[in-house]
């Protein structure tokens, strides 16, 4: 019954890997590295090592509370979703700059 009112990708993992724990690790891994893919996409600039290990950290302490509220809000999605925009905003930078250079 809790699993209806779960989002899809919550509820694919909950329903498919053995135990709720699994599914909890699996569920943070997924939030975990969504989050790296977005900051990598959007914000991050060239940081000493000690200083991304540092925001390493932080995506990780922000996943465990994100992982909470991705059981029965659409987290994961909103964080595919977010990715997939800044692809595609740096295919189209990448593109202008190559157009800019060749002009």
């Amino acid at each position: 019954m809790v699993y209806e009112s779960m989002y899809p990708v919550a509820r694919f993992l909950y329903m498919t890997l053995p135990s709720n724990e699994a599914a909890g690790a699996a569920l943070l891994a997924v939030i975990f590295l969504l989050s790296v893919v977005v900051y990598k996409l959007g914000f991050a600039k060239k940081l000493p090592f000690w200083q991304n290990f540092i925001i390493g950290i932080f995506l990780l302490v922000g996943g465990f509370v994100l992982t909470f509220l991705a059981i029965f809000l659409p987290v994961v999605e909103g964080l595919l979703i977010a990715a997939l925009i800044l692809v595609l905003y740096k295919i189209r930078l990448w593109r202008e700059k190559r157009e800019n250079a060749a002009s």
